[in-house]
């Protein structure tokens, strides 16, 4: 056998990929689902449930700096098992938190409320860091690994790799939710069950990942030729070094623009069901000549809850296909042009937003829109990477580069509800999400790959 090849299956690292970030799926996008059961079970408010979200995004997507080096060091599979196994442990630990007695808690006992203050910080500790840091281990070196097994398709493999965290949530949202239901409320045995199933899942996921053999080409691949210069010598090139990479100023505009996509969005996301509940009930009062005050029936308001669930549903739907879908587009046509396409769009769905909440079929729609072009950038972002600096340093380039997300990730959901309580409204926090997507799409549509390194 060619010292280009392997005996290593080349599918086995995309279905290590896929099921690494679909556990990643479980732990990050069914959040909301659990607000409600630890705010009635601890005595929580929404913003200190909420603070757990933001941490743990912060912490998911910084640790990718040391998750890329030590998978371009060690490999992905020592990275991920280790990784997979801290994730596991943080969220099953957040199970063995005990709870205040909730009759104490409401006559405002001390004591009750040392106990709920004791409980919020492990549950920070547990989840928001702990939990994190392990799911951002586990999170990029797939991305790293994949591609480099499937140098002819890259966009698709990118794609696999980052496909299950819409369809973990497909999973954890009802999953999640028939457990507490089962469990009387009780979220608990939810962190307790899945986090046994994470473990098995890691494991998996890490025996399916390993580097291919240095120079890898797949049978029946010839890699393209380099370009010839105006003498009609062939030039040859090499992969930008992570020094080199983080030099460039294009790596930093990148940088800039994912921030920009992953605020709007994630900013977007945490308000659409929201405000489709308070536009869609302002719509029943006016047709039943309520006043705007007026507590709804609660057939009605159950009704309107259900409509409007519709939309952060059709988004996870959209947000998880098209991780796939656009990778084969971006082979073809490159990621460039489909980048300002879909941010164009992005922009004008976040301006249709406001008015749209009042139609749960238009706020579907838009969610969908929303998700497709949100859900794309997890392909294109890391396909763009691979494409201008080359895959020998795409784990330690990547890493630096999905600290976009985790820094939006705290501060996106947080200013948004900022702004929806300052002013009353859903609209400025909207148009504010259309502005920051219109900067990524100037930045996008100016870029320019760096010139390629000459050995």
């Amino acid at each position: 056998m060619s010292q280009h090849q392997s005996n290593f299956p080349r599918w086995v690292p995309l279905l290590g990929g896929l099921m690494g970030s679909t556990t990643c799926g479980l732990l990050l996008y069914a959040f909301s689902v659990f607000i409600r059961p630890l705010m009635a079970q601890f005595g929580w408010t929404v913003a200190q449930v909420s603070m757990a979200y933001a941490l743990i995004c912060l912490f998911f997507g910084l640790i990718g700096i040391l998750a890329g080096r030590l998978n371009d060091r060690i490999g992905p599979r020592a990275v991920v098992l280790i990784g997979g196994l801290i994730m596991a442990f943080g969220f099953f630990m957040v199970s063995t938190i005990t709870p205040p007695d909730k009759a104490a808690l409401l006559a405002g006992d001390p004591a009750a409320k040392a106990v709920s203050d004791k409980a919020l910080t492990l549950f920070y500790l547990y989840y928001g860091v702990i939990a994190g840091i392990g799911g951002g281990l586990v999170y990029v070196p797939p991305i790293a690994t994949a591609p480099k097994w499937w140098p002819d398709r890259r966009g698709l493999a990118t794609g696999f790799s980052v496909v299950g965290l819409g369809l973990g949530s497909f999973v954890m949202a009802p999953l999640a939710t028939r457990m507490i239901a089962a469990s009387g409320g009780s979220a608990l045995p939810v962190f307790q069950y899945v986090g046994i199933a994470m473990a098995v899942m890691v494991v998996i996921t890490a025996l399916c990942l390993q580097s291919p053999p240095a120079g890898y080409r797949p049978v029946g691949w010839t890699p393209p030729a380099p370009p010839v210069s105006a003498t009609a010598v062939r030039s040859e090139f090499r992969d930008y070094t992570h020094r080199e990479t983080v030099r460039t100023p294009q790596f930093w505009l990148l940088w800039a623009a994912y921030f920009c996509g992953s605020f709007a969005g994630l900013m977007a996301i945490g308000l659409i069901a929201k405000h489709g509940i308070d536009a869609m009930s302002m719509v029943y009062r006016a047709q039943q000549g309520l006043d705007a005050a007026a507590a709804l029936p609660e057939d009605a308001s159950k009704q309107i809850a259900m409509l409007a669930a519709w939309a952060p549903s059709t988004l996870a739907i959209f947000n998880a296909a098209v991780r796939v879908m656009i990778g084969p587009l971006a082979d073809k046509i490159g990621s460039k042009k489909i980048f300002v396409v879909l941010f164009i769009l992005q922009c004008i769905a976040m301006l249709m937003l406001f008015p749209a909440g009042k139609s749960y079929v238009l706020l579907a729609a838009c969610a969908g829109l929303i998700g497709w072009n949100y859900g794309a950038m997890f392909t294109l972002f890391p396909a763009t990477l691979l494409y201008y600096y080359g895959p020998t340093h795409q784990g330690s380039n990547y890493g630096v580069l999905f600290t976009a997300w985790g820094v939006a990730g705290f501060f996106g959901p947080y200013l948004g509800g900022k702004l929806q309580v300052a002013t009353g409204s859903f609209f400025v926090p909207f148009v504010v999400a259309a502005v920051i997507v219109g900067i990524a799409a100037v930045i996008l549509m100016t870029l320019k790959a760096p010139e390629k390194k000459h050995v």
